[in-house]
């Protein structure tokens, strides 16, 4: 009989209770065997602060945005014993290992304490869609959805002004939101962080498309896009205690540009957390539940030391070592076929 504890780590993202749905139901009604919740992560497991988790436990919670769990960037190797109290938690509670739901820094320190001696299956979380080895993580699509929606609302307020609005969305290091939610909501033009922008480009192509005539135009901008070096200013960004960059930004100092440059009013919009908040799409809800059910089962059948994984529409396992450190870019050439021909259009 299974006995597993299941964390989700990093930041939010809609769909996060729905793995944990899965996960609680199918190790309980199939494999027959019990769940325990950590709360805040791996902060949970270094100070005992958990909770038995069961079916009833779990009812109603499939629609809901967030995590009952909590969640923190508290990771074991920040701590000179971290590991040692891991691995001391997961015996006083019989634990056989851990289901860890996260992005890449999550499941890069579950791959290294599994590589410790601490057992653990990954499942993929990250609206930016960008780990590797699988075609989409949940929360993605609910993202692109509010993304695209306040794009169809900013058209209307952009058009009865003729301005520019520079609409920011998330996307550290790579671009995927910011394409299918430009891609979706008809923007004027879409940067992402893997291909430097030209500011010139940009105003040139701006003025043509309001020269004479009234019209609204819509920049999206992925908060990691950067302008082609030396061409303006960029933003500082702090750095938070876990060595991340605090993003946030480009697209004040990009409307700043505009605005200067062609003379053309310009707005900023920053869409921030509201795209990770709230109730996740159906699409999401089914792949989240489809993740948890394929942890549940990896964990029931011992095969630790993997990430789930969605290819040709089938969950699968792939290894943890080959799955993290590395990043799912947007592909260029969609980029260039979807995105590129519409460029101040």
């Amino acid at each position: 009989m299974v006995r597993i504890g299941i964390l989700t780590s990093g930041g939010d993202c809609p769909g996060l209770n729905a793995v944990i749905r899965a996960v609680v139901r199918k190790v309980e009604r199939v494999h027959g065997g019990t769940v325990v919740g950590f709360r805040d992560a791996w902060r949970g497991v270094l100070e005992d602060d958990w909770e038995a988790l069961d079916v009833a436990r779990c009812r109603g919670i499939l629609p809901r945005g967030g995590t009952i769990l909590g969640t923190s960037r508290i990771q074991p190797y920040q701590f000179p014993d971290g590991v040692e109290v891991v691995k001391a938690t997961m015996a006083r509670l019989a634990l056989d290992g851990f289901v860890v739901v996260g992005g890449d820094g999550s499941l890069g320190a579950a791959r290294d304490l599994h590589d410790d001696g601490v057992n653990c299956v990954g499942v993929p979380k990250t609206i930016d869609n960008d780990i590797a080895l699988t075609e989409m993580t949940f929360g993605f699509d609910t993202a692109v959805h509010i993304c695209s929606a306040a794009i169809d609302r900013l058209h209307t307020t952009a058009e009865a002004h003729d301005r520019v609005i520079v609409v920011e969305v998330m996307g550290r290091d790579a671009g995927h939101i910011a394409v299918r939610a430009g891609l979706a909501g008809g923007a004027t033009m879409t940067l992402i962080p893997e291909v430097p922008f030209d500011i010139a480009e940009v105003c040139e192509a701006l003025q043509r498309r309001h020269a004479g005539m009234s019209y609204a135009s819509i920049v999206v901008v992925a908060e990691g896009a950067t302008p082609v070096p030396g061409t303006m200013p960029e933003p500082r960004y702090e750095v938070d205690r876990f060595g991340h960059r605090r993003l946030g930004g480009i697209s004040q100092v990009l409307a700043s540009e505009i605005e200067g440059r062609t003379g053309i009013e310009t707005r900023v919009t920053i869409l921030g957390h509201v795209q990770r908040g709230g109730t996740p799409t159906a699409f999401d809800r089914v792949l989240a539940t489809r993740y948890g059910v394929g942890a549940a089962d990896a964990a029931a059948e011992g095969d630790w030391g993997r990430m789930l994984a969605l290819q040709a529409d089938r969950i699968v396992r792939v290894p943890l070592h080959e799955a993290t450190g590395r990043t799912r870019f947007v592909d260029l050439e969609l980029y260039d076929e979807v995105a590129r021909p519409f460029f101040a259009s």
